[in-house]
């Protein structure tokens, strides 16, 4: 539960807006809904407490467990419908749109978990005069497909291009770095203003882009997705491969909810940045546009310039002879 609040307070921005943003919330309120549980059975006597304790432990990996697949198909939608009417409406409409979903997914979930799950606690001989209660958790063995998939894939592409990685990194961090520059030059305006005349000459001749082989767009998005998610996806690789066997109440959190967000805005961003850009898309954890233009060039389609607001003041200039 504290990861997933650490993930949400850098996600705190505009998550209504968004259907996976929305089970984002629903997931931190279902887990301190299962820390409340826990809390609640330390005053019950060790029989119940044990019985107890298993039925909460059973069920919620079962809810769990079901929650993925329709999450990634829902998620998928919701980008789909990005650019639409649907898309444009307003953001109180979204949030009824979306919380609906997300009641229903969670109320589907709760069902089949009851439908399907064994609570009862079960006796198992461990050694020689030692026997210990244990009860039946699940794994969500759809999440560990998905991250296998992501890592292979990602893993796979970035061989032929190893050698140009470095150099293409950092050409993403020089264009990052100068599309920050129009806002840190705006909130410096008020003190800047007498010497317009001056930098105007700066501003209208932009530094050149350094010239690499540029890799293709496919490229470019998936390189900018594992530089932010490589980490992740290593760390949940090492716990499939040594067969931990991790809870579906503890695979299923945020950094997943955000890693599959940001794998399926990274495809719509790639089949819609030729005819819309790139900023046709919402806010993400990637920087899809910084890698858009890694691909492009920043000569194609000039960064958001900021808006201002400068004094109607004559500026006055002094020639000396």
């Amino acid at each position: 539960m504290a990861l997933d609040i650490v993930v949400l307070s850098f996600r705190s921005r505009k998550l209504y807006t968004s259907f996976l943003g929305m089970c984002s919330l629903s997931i931190v309120l279902a887990d301190s809904v299962m820390v409340l549980l826990f809390s609640s059975l330390l005053f019950l006597g060790p029989e119940r407490y044990l019985v107890s304790l298993c039925f909460i432990l059973a069920n919620a990996s079962a809810t769990y467990e079901a929650l993925p697949l329709p999450l990634m198909c829902l998620g998928l939608l919701d980008c789909c419908l990005e650019g639409t009417d649907l898309g444009k409406q307003r953001a109180f409409y979204k949030f009824l749109r979306h919380t609906a979903l997300t009641l229903l997914v969670w109320i589907l979930a709760v069902i089949y978990s009851f439908g399907s799950v064994k609570s009862d606690s079960m006796k198992l001989d461990y050694q020689e005069r030692i026997s210990v209660l244990v009860c039946e958790v699940r794994e969500s063995t759809l999440i560990n497909y998905f991250i296998l998939g992501l890592f292979s894939a990602v893993g796979c592409t970035m061989l032929p291009f190893y050698s140009m990685i470095p150099k293409w990194v950092g050409e993403a961090n020089r264009i990052s770095e100068a599309r920050e520059e129009p806002e840190n030059q705006s909130s410096d305006l008020l003190f800047t203003s007498t010497n317009c005349t001056e930098t105007k000459g700066i501003e209208e001749n932009p530094p050149e882009e350094t010239v690499y082989p540029r890799p293709p767009l496919w490229f470019s998005l998936i390189l900018g997705f594992s530089l932010t998610w490589m980490l992740y996806l290593v760390m949940s690789v090492v716990f499939i491969a040594l067969s931990f066997g991790v809870p579906a109440y503890i695979t299923v959190n945020l950094l997943w909810v955000e890693c599959t967000n940001s794998f399926l805005t990274g495809m719509m961003f790639w089949a819609n940045s030729n005819k819309q850009g790139p900023y046709s898309l919402p806010e993400n954890a990637c920087l899809w546009p910084v890698y858009w233009h890694l691909s492009k060039g920043t000569q194609q389609q000039p960064f958001p310039a900021a808006v201002s607001n400068p004094s109607k003041e004559k500026s006055h200039t002094l020639l000396y002879v």
